[in-house]
Order: C-alpha cells, then structure tokens, then sequence
C-alpha cells in the first residue's frame, strides 16, 4: 500500500470510534464471549436472579387473586374501563420494538455497529413480548375463554368480531412474536455450535448440539443461514411499523376526545422506538461494565444508539405539540376541554412529568459529554422509561375519567394487586433475562468476528473516540 493511500486509511479510521477495541482478533473474540456462558456463574448472578424472582412470584400471586375474585380487585370503574392492563400491555409492546429495529432494519442497512447490541436486544423484544402478551389475556374478564378470539373452526360457528381492535392485537402480537423468536434462534444456531464444541460438559454438549441443528459450517450451511437470516430481517422489518400502529388504534377508532386522532398511529411508532432504544440503553450500560465488554459495546454504540433515543424523542415532543395544536385548531370543545383537563386537571402532575421525562430530558444528548459519558447517558434513558409509562397512563386515563357528562366523571386509583401485577412483569422481564445472560450468548460470537479489524487497521486508534 502507497504511502498516500495508507495516510487516508489511517485518517479515515481514526475519524469515528472504533466497532470493537483494539487488540482483538477473532480467536479472541470467541474466547471472550463464550467464556460469559461456559464459566463458573458469577457471585451476583444468584441474588440478583433471586430478587427478579420474588418479583415473579409477585405476579403469579397477583394472577392467582385475579383468577379467584374478578378484575374488581383493580382500581376500574365508570368511567375509567380502562386502566392498568391497558397501560402496561402498550408499554411493555413498545419496549420490544428496538430489538426488531436494530435487528432487522439495521440488518438490511447494512450498519455495523449493530453487531454488538442485537443479540440482547432482541431477546429483550421477546420478554417484553411475553409480559405484554399477559395483560390482554387477563383483562377480557374470563381468561379461560381467550382462545375464543382465534377464528378456529367449531361447530356452533361461534366466530370473533373482526372490528374489534382487541382481535387485531391478537393478531398482532402473536405474528411479531413469532417473528422475532424465530429471527433470534436463527440467529443463534452458529453459535451454539460454538458452544457445543467449547464446553467439557456431556449434558451441555447435547443441549447446545441440538439447539445447533446440526451446524457443521460448511458452505451449504452458511448459505442457506444467510438467506433464512435476510429473509426474516425483511419479514419482521414492516412490523416494527404494523404492530404499534394496530395498538394505536385501540384507540384511535374510538370517538373519546384524545383518543380519535390520525396522529397516533406514526406517534405510537416513534414513541415505541424512543422507548425500546431506552430500555436497550437501561441494560447496556450496566452489561458492558459487569462482563468487561467495553470493547465490544463501545462508546460509539453508546452514542449511536443515544442519537436514536433523541431523534425519536423529537418526533413525540412533535406529536405533544401537534396534539395540543389540533385540539385548538379543531373547534370542537370536547377536544378542547380535555387537553385543558391534561394541563390543569387531578392529573396534571403525571401530563407535566411525562414532559420532564420525554422532552426536557433528552434534550442532554444534545450535550457531547452527556452522550459520551454511558452513566449520563444511562440516567438519561431511565427518565425515558418511566416517562413513557407515565404516557400511556394520561393517554388512558385523563381521557376517560371525566366523560361528555359530569354525572359519569370519576377518579382512578391503581390498587396494590394493579401495581402487584406490572411490578410482577419486571419480576418476569428480569429474570428471564439473568437466565438468558448464564445459558446463551449475550452478543453474537460469529457476527463480532467479521468486523474484527485486520491487525494492521488499528493504526494508533487508542485515544480517539470521537463522535461518529
């Protein structure tokens, strides 16, 4: 290589942060990774995973309660149908969708600094699938009926009402969790043949050989992996776009002031990603510190997906505004009132933090040494988390706790078996998690070893760390 040509390699390098740190080569990238899982379990692994399942217990008690007395054990009431379960079943949905996003989308893309954040990811997509899959079965009131939704064939032609938006969830939800399962285990099946060659354990070898299907890497392998991967990557990536759109309209195909409205579908997507990338963040920070992966979750996946976080949150501050807009604009006093209602009402607290949360908080990213600082970064994504809750509670409740007549207003309290039941779903978010972070890869063996760079690339790279 020319003297001319290696300086504008060096300089093109150096320009933004590094993929994976330096020092690396693909023997060692393997080692590291699949050491998480053959090693011994950490010391902290047991209390942690013991606390995450206290919290589950929580939940199956919180289930057991509802099952045995009816959903009067909740705060619900007229007006306010609506509460707790409608509200953590579009939170938990949300935060499912950047898994999908850095999955797929980026996938097709072709962005490379998704490698070392898919893998969790979009295992986080699938527990929060799985907590939000619990709230529209518990809250139609006879669980044991729900298969009643499915248009399966019977003999009394007993068939569902297809205009309900509570059916197209179903639909929903069960094609996006389907397709996220099976673009996370295709995505797998490298590695767990990795997995089933490293370790010395006879049990672990046959378990991680048959959740390997037989991979032996041949050409034949890796050609028909890749097309069943970009194949699935183009399947799941409309519905990142589809599944909150129909969630949205849950509500806007109704006529309650606050819910009828054509901003929600694109505003429900955008707040779904904003949500998602913050919980990815929430979990990142932490992982990269507790397993020493700051060479592969790096600063530059920090930034980037902090960058994320603050152009989706643009767009739902966008929203707020065009919502408080329309509600003027359109004449209609119901509209009116309840925006009035949001600002100065009982509930005014919850509208003026979700505020603070979603849109003066992000704001910090605009701020270079916030978004390269992961702790910052970190504080910054748990407002989010808990601003975007803070959402679809003033979406649901402040909507319909004070109706077209004052005789039918009313106040909602969640009861201690509604927040029993969503601190549960945490219960079971984390502890499937800390049993996903001991038994599987956290970050994609295989997938990390094609970006490693060539061991003359790294030309000086310590110390620089700019933004990309």
């Amino acid at each position: 290589m020319s003297d001319k040509r290696r300086t504008d390699v060096s300089t093109e390098i150096l320009a933004k942060p590094p993929i994976v740190g330096p020092g690396h080569t693909a023997g060692s990238v393997t080692d590291k990774i699949s050491e998480v899982v053959l090693a011994r379990t950490p010391k902290w692994w047991f209390p942690a995973f013991g606390a995450s399942f206290l919290l589950l217990n929580l939940l199956l008690l919180a289930l057991a309660k509802l099952l045995f007395e009816g959903p009067g054990i909740w705060g619900l009431n007229i007006p306010v149908g609506w509460g707790f379960a409608i509200i953590n079943f579009v939170w938990w949905i949300g935060i499912g969708h950047a898994g999908t996003l850095i999955s797929a989308i980026l996938l097709l893309l072709r962005q490379p600094w998704r490698t070392s954040i898919n893998r969790f990811a979009e295992a986080m997509t699938l527990f929060a699938v799985a907590c939000a899959g619990i709230f529209p079965l518990i809250h139609v009131g006879r669980p044991w009926l729900a298969y009643w939704l499915l248009p399966y064939p019977n003999t009394m032609q007993l068939w569902p009402q297809f205009r309900s938006p509570l059916l197209w969830d179903v639909f929903a939800v069960s094609t996006y969790a389907t397709a996220s399962l099976l673009f996370w285990y295709v995505g797998l099946i490298p590695d767990m043949a990795t997995l089933r060659d490293r370790t010395r354990k006879r049990f672990k070898q046959i378990l991680y050989g048959f959740l390997a299907m037989g991979w032996r890497g041949s050409a034949r392998h890796w050609h028909n992996y890749e097309t069943a991967y970009l194949l699935l990557a183009g399947l799941a990536t409309p519905l990142v776009i589809s599944v909150h759109t129909i969630v949205s309209f849950d509500f806007a195909v109704g006529q309650i002031p606050g819910w009828h409205a054509t901003i929600f579908p694109p505003y429900f997507v955008a707040g779904a990603i904003f949500a998602g990338f913050a919980m990815v963040l929430t979990l990142s920070v932490p992982l990269r510190k507790v397993f020493n992966l700051e060479d592969f979750i790096t600063q530059r996946h920090i930034q980037n997906m902090a960058k994320v976080m603050l152009a989706t949150g643009l767009i739902v501050a966008y929203g707020y505004m065009v919502e408080i807009f329309m509600a003027f604009y359109s004449g209609n006093q119901y509209e009116e009132f309840m925006i009035l209602n949001r600002i100065q009402g009982p509930y005014r607290v919850q509208w003026h933090l979700l505020l603070l949360c979603n849109v003066l908080a992000p704001q910090l990213i605009w701020v270079r040494k916030v978004r390269r600082t992961p702790w910052m970064v970190w504080v910054v994504a748990m407002f989010v988390n808990v601003g975007m809750w803070l959402e679809r509670f003033v979406i649901v409740v402040t909507s319909l706790h004070r109706d077209f007549l004052p005789s039918s207003w009313g106040m909602f309290h969640g009861t201690f078996w509604d927040w029993a039941t969503f601190i549960g779903t945490i219960g079971l978010f984390l502890s499937l998690l800390f049993l996903f972070l001991r038994f599987l890869p956290m970050i994609s063996i295989f997938e990390m070893r094609t970006i490693v760079p060539e061991p003359d690339a790294h030309l000086e790279l310590d110390g620089h760390g700019g933004d990309e």
